[in-house]
């Protein structure tokens, strides 16, 4: 069943250009140039209940804009939007808390208090029941290991830790739906990896719909099956992630290990050499010729070792990102 439904979704801003110098400054009181910026260009998609979807693009593609319309912050120039039965931008206190956003750049726990204060100030908003909300924070500050850093000031904490605490935050009233706008940027490896952990185990357990936006693959590729990718405010794929290796080609990665240097001339008749560094290779080869290819090289070349992967998913979303127009 669909939870979110984005049918032909626009949104424009207008600014204004103003001319160079004090003449300049001058002119623009009586008159000033209007242009218009297309942050998203009818874009459409649907997302299941209890699915993890990855909104994908390029810096300026359009991404936080969308997940602002989608959460009520912005009113649309044009098109039409559900979420979970409401229209956002009529901002229903019912509507308010089926969904919770997240962003990684701002920060809604107060700098100078301890986090716990501001999960009590949510517990108010929302009139969350004081039962309900002592069992919401014990459970999840123990899943993301913070229980002793609850009572730490905010500014005090690392960013990874921070985090973890905007991420509680936006659960308290344990909403439908949650809006993840590069919740892992800046954080190290292992912090990426706990918030990831979370996630997946949090979405298993209450079936909550989240859309993700991401510029780290791991994320990616961890949590999400389906990805929506715009560039330039329009959508350009809508499917599977899987689906995108052959939707850029349906080719292999053939890793050689020589037995001493090989050479670009010999490997060119074998498919498109990528990597070349001494004894080492990789080349590109066709699915569908792949087992052809192995054997070939193995019987004409020095090869002692040999090993097949996937094309990397950044590679063919990066193609993705290129494209401008709608190819689903």
């Amino acid at each position: 069943m669909d939870i979110i439904t984005v049918e032909h979704l626009k949104k424009e801003f207008e600014y204004y250009r103003k001319a160079d110098g004090l003449k300049g400054s001058m002119k623009n009181l009586f008159r000033r140039e209007t242009l218009t910026k297309e942050a998203v260009k009818d874009i459409s998609f649907r997302v299941k209940k209890g699915e993890i979807l990855a909104l994908l693009g390029p810096n300026g593609a359009g991404k936080t804009t969308t997940l602002k319309v989608l959460s009520g912050i912005l009113f649309p120039t044009a098109g039409r939007v559900e979420i979970d039965g409401f229209i956002p931008w009529e901002r229903k206190n019912a509507f308010k808390r089926r969904f919770s956003i997240v962003m990684g750049q701002k920060n809604q726990l107060w700098w100078d208090l301890p986090a716990s204060d501001s999960f009590y100030l949510n517990k108010c908003i929302f009139d969350v029941d004081d039962g309900e909300y002592r069992k919401t924070v014990e459970e999840l500050a123990e899943l993301l290991d913070v229980k002793d850093l609850m009572n730490v000031q905010v500014r005090r904490l690392s960013l990874g830790e921070r985090m973890k605490m905007e991420i509680l935050a936006s659960l308290i009233h344990r909403p439908r739906i949650l809006f993840l706008d590069e919740p892992t940027i800046g954080l190290d490896i292992l912090s990426q990896q706990k918030i990831r952990d979370f996630l997946r185990y949090y979405n298993e357990q209450t079936k909550t719909t989240i859309i993700l936006t991401s510029h780290y693959m791991r994320d990616i590729e961890e949590l999400c099956s389906r990805a929506v990718i715009i560039n330039q405010g329009q959508l350009v794929y809508d499917g599977q992630l899987a689906d995108l290796g052959h939707l850029m080609g349906d080719s292999k990665l053939l890793t050689l290990m020589g037995t001493r240097n090989l050479k670009k001339e010999q490997l060119a008749p074998y498919g498109r050499v990528r990597e070349l560094a001494g004894a080492r290779a990789v080349l590109e080869v066709p699915r569908p010729a792949l087992k052809e290819t192995a054997s070939a090289i193995l019987s004409t070349l020095p090869v002692q070792d040999f090993t097949v992967t996937d094309i990397p998913l950044e590679e063919s979303i990066a193609l993705m990102f290129q494209k401008e127009v709608t190819t689903v």
